[in-house]
């Protein structure tokens, strides 16, 4: 449960138990369910409800958990926990225990959070914490903090387990929520096997055990980055308007060659290029300094068959781009987005099922978990951290508008992160530009801003 500050405390915590019975037992997992962050991944949503809403004060709470218990009978292993089995592989245990709905009372206007920017004293409080100290099978997969304001204002904080679901599926949860919440039907029920890739064999493929096993760059002269990772970081939500991303989208698509496949450079391409040399910029890295960028690509659509709609679960694979960093300094934008691009394309039917075929054959899963919450450690997963950065997009996620009934929320951001070199694209949510929130270390950011800006002014 979250600590209490003088601004914030914490009144009444509860489990939400699916309304209905539902389906027990192990639910098992997918190897794309059990790699990479399987720790929570919090949003939140700031609203301003009309008068009517708010009296009486209970309205707004019951009118969560009552449709939130609804939410969870198709959604059912979201209300289980997981399981530990051999080697580092676990399954959901279908229980319905529930989830873990926390109210929470603030004596701050929604005002004083200025911006909602996520490096807020006042954020820690408005989103639960989850004590990894626990056996894994004692914590909720998902946990959410509703916080009434002085103002009338609220908030509600979402965490959701990334082993039960990626982005995607977190959001189709989230927004049928909010459908049952204003009364309306269910508009997509989830598909909750996890099993629909079987294997092909691709008789011509040779698996590159190099491609499987690299490993990220390191600052030259360095045998590990643990020191590189311990330094102090910081946030910044910087705003990109409509303008600025298509200069950049302009100046990448005719300063490099034709881009592969006939197509231009995405706006995704384009600023994450962008991002990746401001950073290698600021950092002070060197001409012959590697660099990787980890890229985050949605596969749903990338296998034949696609996955059927409403897949819930896991569905992306981690790519990553590389470059000397003098390059990508000194050579024109298009050159960053073409690698870019290049990382992005190997994502096909073939790529997919070869890294399936891989994972299923590791006799130990940690190696490739983000363990470092559970395990309590300074870890902070051996990608992140000076050289490297990972530019998650959100830009096409429906991550706005999300309305419970009290009309659409007037802020809605991914909550608090910490590791160097974590960042996520987000459409605006006032106009049509872009949003970079990004973590670095304390001592770059001031001269990150500066090279982001000062080239696309």
């Amino acid at each position: 449960m979250a600590s209490s500050s003088s601004k914030v405390t914490l009144k009444s915590c509860y489990s939400v138990r699916p309304m209905e019975p539902t389906w027990c037992g192990r639910l098992p997992l997918s190897e794309w369910d059990q790699i990479g962050i399987i720790t929570h991944v919090p949003t939140i949503y700031f609203y301003q409800p009309p008068q009517n809403w708010l009296t009486p004060s209970t309205k707004i709470a019951t009118t969560l958990k009552t449709s939130l218990s609804k939410v969870l009978v198709p959604f059912y292993p979201l209300a289980g926990r997981l399981q530990w089995k051999e080697n580092g592989r676990f399954d959901i245990e279908c229980n319905a225990l529930g989830v873990q709905f926390i109210e929470a009372q603030s004596s701050l206007e929604l005002s004083e959070l200025g911006d909602f920017s996520p490096t807020s004293e006042y954020y820690p409080y408005l989103i639960p914490h989850v004590d990894y100290t626990l056996p894994i099978q004692d914590i909720p997969l998902v946990m959410v903090q509703l916080t009434h304001f002085k103002c009338g204002g609220i908030s509600i904080s979402l965490l959701v387990s990334h082993a039960a679901a990626d982005g995607q599926s977190s959001l189709h949860f989230s927004n049928e929520w909010a459908r049952l919440a204003r009364g309306e039907p269910l508009k997509m029920a989830p598909f909750l096997d996890r099993n629909v890739l079987p294997s092909k064999k691709y008789c011509n493929t040779v698996v590159n055990e190099w491609e499987f096993n690299q490993q990220p760059p390191l600052l030259l002269g360095n045998s590990d980055n643990f020191e590189e990772r311990k330094k102090k970081t910081t946030v910044a939500i910087l705003k990109v308007s409509k303008t600025q991303a298509e200069k950049l989208k302009k100046t990448a698509n005719e300063s490099w060659g034709e881009p592969s496949n006939g197509r231009g450079y995405t706006r995704y391409e384009t600023l994450t290029g962008h991002i990746w040399r401001s950073a290698c910029k600021a950092r002070g890295h060197g001409n012959d300094q590697p660099t990787g960028l980890g890229v985050c690509v949605d596969w749903r659509s990338r296998v034949e068959p696609n996955l059927p709609k409403g897949y819930f679960g896991n569905a992306t694979l981690d790519v990553v781009a590389t470059s000397l960093s003098g390059d990508l300094m000194s050579k024109p934008l298009g050159y960053a987005s073409s690698r870019i691009r290049e990382a992005i394309e190997k994502v096909n039917d073939e790529y997919v099922r070869l890294w399936f075929e891989y994972y299923k054959k590791q006799e130990d899963f940690t190696k490739f978990q983000d363990l470092r919450e559970i395990l309590g450690s300074d870890e902070k997963g051996p990608f992140y951290g000076n050289p490297n950065l990972g530019v998650v997009s959100w830009l096409t996620l429906p991550i706005y508008g999300l309305d419970f009934g009290w009309g659409k929320e007037v802020y809605m951001g991914p909550g608090t992160h910490d590791m160097d070199g974590d960042s996520l694209l987000l459409p605006s949510h006032e106009d049509d530009g872009l949003l970079v929130a990004i973590c670095l270390q304390e001592v770059h950011m001031d001269e990150f801003k500066r090279h982001f800006y000062e080239d696309i002014v």
